[in-house]
């Protein structure tokens, strides 16, 4: 992998109610002060944030567009990469089930991620605190796990990049979760998804929620809607996408 930054790996780490341990990897960009504090970017699906072993059609490079931040004009991230379970990933990244497919853990999945994996990189890595020190990002059930992640925990999560989120699951109560809770007092929303998915079909969903969350009063240095006419559904798109959504979410 690239230079210009270290790495540390957790793990493997235990969770509770019967998932799968794991290794959380981070990557801490090259420069600035040994003092500096730095915002923390935390991933879903680990196995494809990096490198293009874990993944069906290449990893996201995360690392890599990161790097190529202008830190005059950018935070420059922590990237910490949860992998996901196997098996068990499609019960802890969906809040509500699709009739006999998906758990509904991600509310105990989350518990996990903000009671020891948040505290562990914060205590061991030069991590920012508080929302405005960290967001979090996924694609397909991951995207929905960080847009429900940064409405369920706002205190903890101030953004979320949401690639071809799965908003669909649970017949699309995310809406209605997302209208019920109160706007996070920090909150950046970046959304995204391709022409091509699920025959186009996916992207009047997250149309619709960009149009939501501009009727609650999100301009423009908070939500981005990107809509990607030529994408399918897959690594190589999310990766493609990931330096746009990054100097969104990042922009000083």
């Amino acid at each position: 992998m690239a230079d210009g930054g270290s790495w540390r790996t957790f793990g493997p780490l235990h969770l509770p109610d019967g998932f799968p341990s794991r290794v959380v990897r981070a990557f801490i960009p090259a420069g600035g002060r040994r003092s500096q504090r730095r915002p923390v970017l935390y991933m879903f699906d680990g196995q494809n944030v990096f490198g293009d072993e874990g993944s069906f059609a290449g990893g996201w490079h995360a690392h890599e567009a990161v790097r190529k931040l202008d830190g005059r004009r950018h935070h420059v991230p922590i990237v910490v990469a949860i992998e996901h379970g196997g098996g068990r990933r499609m019960d802890e990244l969906t809040p509500w089930s699709m009739g006999r497919m998906g758990g509904g853990m991600a509310d105990k999945f989350l518990d996990w991620v903000v009671g020891t994996v948040v505290p562990l990189v914060q205590r061991e890595l030069p991590a920012q605190d508080g929302p405005v020190g960290a967001a979090i990002a996924g694609s397909s059930l991951g995207g929905l796990a960080a847009l429900y992640a940064h409405y369920r925990h706002p205190d903890v999560f101030g953004g979320a990049i949401a690639m071809s989120p799965s908003l669909f699951v649970g017949r699309g109560k995310i809406y209605s979760f997302v209208s019920e809770r109160d706007r996070p007092g920090i909150s950046r929303v970046y959304l995204d998804v391709g022409g091509r998915e699920a025959g186009g079909r996916m992207s009047n969903g997250v149309k619709r929620m960009a149009e939501q969350l501009e009727a609650r009063g999100y301009e423009k240095p908070q939500l981005l809607y990107r809509y990607d006419e030529r994408a399918g559904h897959n690594e190589s798109a999310w990766r493609r996408r990931l330096p746009r959504a990054l100097r969104f979410m990042m922009k000083k």
